[in-house]
C-alpha cells in the first residue's frame, strides 16, 4: 500500500470514529469533511469507496445497531429508542430498520435479551489476525 492511500484511509478512520462517537446527532458532512482534511464532496466519494456506503447509509446502519441493542435489552418505548438513537421520524425509524433487519422493530424486540457472550469468544474474535503472506 502506498502512503498516500494509507494516509487517506487513516483520514477516512478518524471521520469515522467522529461518527461512531456521536451517531445519535445530526450528520454533520462538512465538519466530517474537516476531520478528513478534504472537501465535502470528495468526503463522500472517498468515503464511499473505502467502506463500501455512503456516510448517510453508514450512519443509518450504525444508528439501526444501537437501536437493536437498546430494544433488545431495555425498556424504552419504540418511540423512546427512535429519538435517543438519532431518528427524527419514527416511520424513518421503523422503515429503516425493517430495510435493514429484516424485521420491524416490535418483532425484533419479541426475542429477548441478548444472551451473555463468553468472553473466550470475545478475545478470539477481537484478536487481530496475522497477515498472510503472498
Amino acid at each position: 500500500m502506498n502512503y498516500a492511500l494509507e494516509d487517506q484511509n487513516r483520514r477516512m478512520l478518524r471521520a469515522r470514529d467522529a461518527m461512531d462517537r456521536t451517531f445519535a446527532e445530526q450528520l454533520d458532512i462538512p465538519a466530517l469533511a474537516g476531520i478528513a482534511h478534504v472537501s465535502e464532496a470528495h468526503f463522500i466519494r472517498t468515503f464511499s469507496a473505502t467502506f463500501g456506503e455512503t456516510p448517510h447509509r453508514y450512519l443509518q446502519r450504525r444508528r439501526v445497531e444501537r437501536a437493536m441493542f437498546l430494544l433488545r435489552n431495555t425498556d424504552l418505548s419504540v418511540t423512546e429508542i427512535c429519538y435517543r438513537v438519532g431518528f427524527s421520524s419514527l416511520g424513518t425509524f421503523s422503515r429503516t430498520f425493517t430495510a435493514i433487519v429484516g424485521e420491524p422493530p416490535s418483532r425484533h424486540r419479541g426475542r429477548g435479551p441478548i444472551p451473555p457472550i463468553p468472553g473466550c469468544f470475545v478475545m478470539s474474535w477481537t484478536r487481530p489476525t496475522r497477515p498472510t503472506c503472498q
